[in-house]
């Protein structure tokens, strides 16, 4: 059973998300990977992320670009601790995204990390199982 479900809105975000895994796998801890998007596959998304606590998940880590609409999406559909990796996209190169990841609404709550640093938010993850 996987204790983190990582999720990203499209194939090409993998690259950019794929830092995470290694930290992972290095601490031993498994984890699930999904592409969905909150935008073109909101059903699907909402299935993966409703899904994760019964299939062991303890963490979600949620990467997205431009809007970043889907850590906050993946927030809005769940109580597991919902960590939100804006990427570099667009014309303000993931300012945007990142923006968008920390001033979600009160009630959503997604711990947020730096532009591109999956890293972190792996590590961030490995604190959350830890405590």
């Amino acid at each position: 059973m996987p204790d983190v479900l990582i999720i990203v809105g499209s194939e090409s975000d993998r690259p950019k998300i794929e830092p995470a895994f290694k930290v992972l796998e290095d601490a031993g801890v498994s984890f699930d990977f999904h592409v969905s998007s909150a935008h073109r596959a909101p059903d699907k998304t909402a299935e993966i992320v409703r899904g994760a606590r019964d299939k062991g998940c303890r963490v979600i880590i949620a990467g997205a670009g431009l809007s970043a609409a889907l850590p906050g999406y993946a927030a809005s559909l769940t109580d597991l601790p919902v960590v939100g990796v804006p990427f570099a996209a667009g014309p303000l190169s993931g300012v945007d995204a990142l923006l968008a990841i920390a001033q979600l609404p009160p009630g959503v709550p997604v711990g947020t990390v730096g532009i591109d640093n999956a890293r972190n938010a792996a590590h961030l993850a490995l604190r959350i199982l830890r405590s």
